[in-house]
């Protein structure tokens, strides 16, 4: 007799199979990642076509497989039409959505990383253009925080000595270093050095930060952000205009990337078309 069961969840991938299927990863709040073939999805007119949609939160009747699970019955609860109508909404949820991905589990709950995810995807949804990559920042901060990994952008992660960007000091300039876990204040930064005790050129340098790219990485620790910077931030965003507030989220969001993939051991294909995307929209 077949084991059946229920769950809901969102639809973060899908794949064609043979000739009329679709294999889904579906991310559920109660079971972890549910991997399921939707049986006909591909073809015209079938009940499962837009249920399979990525982004799609469906209640799911699903069969037991000995290797796959099957779908057989899906209740859309949720979409989210407006990631697809506008590129950057969509590029910037399947990063997310590659994330979610690498940090999720199976056969446990994942209610958290569910939660976070759909918080992210309706912010991701309703932001102005003009900050969707200050929501896909927040988004990225707040998934490596749920793992346990953000990296320290309030504290000097050496000298544990709280950092205070100076907007009013051009020249102020701290570091950012993957290896430390985050900003290191530059009076604490160590050389760095190979195991034998020479000094590696090969080895990955630490970034030099502004005043106001730390202001920003310290924004997104909280549960909201400003993301226009005209208003409601300390002096000397005022005159940064919204093309410049771009390009500095723009570096925000290539300095956590680049940490997060350090983390995951593993590129994030969906950053590549972030940077398409963003370089022409």
């Amino acid at each position: 007799m077949s084991q059946t069961y229920k769950t809901t969840g969102i639809n973060l991938k899908a794949m064609p199979l043979g000739e009329s299927d679709r294999l889904l990863t579906i991310l559920t709040p109660d079971l972890g990642l549910v991997r399921a073939v939707a049986p006909g999805a591909r073809k015209h007119q079938s009940r499962l076509g837009g249920r399979s949609g990525l982004f799609v939160i469906n209640d799911c009747l699903v069969v037991k497989g000995k290797r796959l699970d099957k779908l057989v019955q899906a209740e859309t609860q949720r979409t989210f039409p407006g990631l697809s109508q506008h590129l950057g909404r969509l590029t910037a949820s399947q990063y997310l959505a590659e994330v979610a991905l690498l940090m999720a589990l199976s056969d446990c709950t994942q209610s958290d990383l569910y939660n976070v995810l759909v918080e992210h995807l309706e912010r991701l949804e309703t932001a102005p253009p003009g900050a969707l990559l200050a929501a896909l920042c927040h988004g990225l901060y707040h998934l490596l925080a749920l793992d346990g990994v953000a990296p320290e952008v309030h504290r000097c992660t050496l000298s544990r000595v709280d950092i205070v960007p100076n907007l009013l000091d051009p020249a102020w300039r701290v570091e950012f270093r993957t290896d430390a876990g985050g900003l290191v204040q530059l009076a604490a930064t160590p050389p760095l050095v190979e195991s034998s005790g020479r000094s590696s050129q090969s080895q990955k340098r630490p970034t030099l930060l502004t005043a106001t790219d730390v202001a920003l990485l310290q924004q997104l620790s909280k549960p909201d952000i400003v993301s226009t910077l005209p208003t409601d931030l300390p002096h000397g965003f005022e005159s940064s205009g919204a093309g410049k507030s771009q390009q500095l989220w723009s570096r925000v969001e290539r300095l956590l990337r680049e940490y997060a993939q350090d983390h995951f051991e593993r590129p994030i294909r969906s950053a590549a078309l972030v940077d398409v995307c963003f370089a022409t929209v």
